[in-house]
């Protein structure tokens, strides 16, 4: 068990079947938990667990943690901060389905950004497994038909989901500049602490603008759910996944949504699945098959995605 947990394919996987529920639950309870209230307890709640296993790591590694302040700050305000906070707004505005389309793309906007900021390209066999991932994601959203994909327009929901795109494309990339040598549990709750003073006043503004969180049971298990399970567990996963394989054919993972998405609502909301979800699902999983596969000689300098020479 312990061996399976280091694989760091199943815990991108663990991480994307973590967030998918994670957008549905956001969307569901988008009139008992407004955004950023949602956001702000989500994260104060995975702060609770992360606390223990942090501290006892601070004396030690403070003076890494403290050198590397500058992407403390930053990752902190993209990953903690931004992408939940305009995703939740996204929300309450948008579709789920638009939601995940636009989700979709995060793979794309990290590459984009790993060549802008580090010159990191992906090979022919990647760049093809993308796009085969890619096609198998609009077929979901879709729902096979090319009327349906043609007829989505953006609305203000959409902008705000493709400002999410945009934060945790750069939180992927910006990974590779965390404080070397720090505890992973350390530095997560580093992430959270700026993450939560920068929502902070943005939750003030909230609830002085008259929304605030309508307490029932279904409200209290989706903010332990979003703060446990989405937040503690989903980027524990995620960051060990990027850090061992890199943001790029990392962030492919998230392609994966919309496949546990589609598995979500047949179980939970007894949605029947129709054949354009087993062709959507297969060329998914075509396409990280063949992003994940090295190919057996590397031409001049292109290296893997995320990988560097000695």
């Amino acid at each position: 068990m312990k061996r399976l947990l280091a694989n760091p394919y199943l815990l991108l996987t663990l991480a994307s079947l973590f967030w998918s529920g994670n957008l549905v639950m956001g969307r569901g309870l988008r009139g008992e938990l407004p955004p950023v209230g949602l956001a702000f307890w989500r994260w104060t709640t995975a702060f609770l667990l992360v606390l223990p296993l942090a501290l006892p790591h601070l004396r030690s590694q403070w003076p890494a943690l403290r050198a590397g302040w500058r992407a403390v700050l930053l990752l902190g305000v993209l990953g903690v901060c931004g992408y939940n906070t305009f995703s939740y707004i996204a929300l309450q505005y948008t579709t789920a389905t638009s939601a995940i389309l636009l989700n979709s793309f995060i793979p794309v906007a990290t590459i984009a950004l790993a060549f802008l900021f580090f010159g990191k390209r992906l090979n022919r066999q990647e760049a093809l497994g993308v796009a085969v991932s890619l096609a198998g994601v609009m077929i979901l959203v879709a729902q096979g038909s090319l009327d349906t994909l043609l007829a989505l327009s953006l609305n203000v929901g959409d902008l705000w989901m493709l400002a999410a795109v945009l934060s945790w494309g750069l939180y992927t990339v910006g990974l590779q500049w965390r404080p070397q040598g720090v505890h992973p549990m350390l530095l997560l709750a580093a992430f959270i602490a700026v993450g939560l003073l920068a929502q902070a006043p943005l939750y003030v503004w909230e609830i002085a603008a008259g929304r605030s969180i309508v307490l029932t049971a279904q409200s209290v298990g989706g903010i332990l759910y979003a703060g446990v399970v989405a937040a503690f567990l989903g980027f524990l996963c995620y960051n060990a996944g990027v850090a061992a394989i890199g943001p790029a054919r990392g962030s492919l993972f998230i392609h994966l949504m919309p496949v546990f998405g589609t598995i979500l609502s047949a179980l939970l909301l007894g949605e029947r699945p129709q054949p354009y979800h087993l062709a959507g699902i297969a060329l998914v999983f075509a396409g990280i098959a063949l992003t994940m596969r090295r190919p057996i000689a590397t031409r001049g300098t292109t290296l893997p995605a995320g990988e560097s020479r000695p």
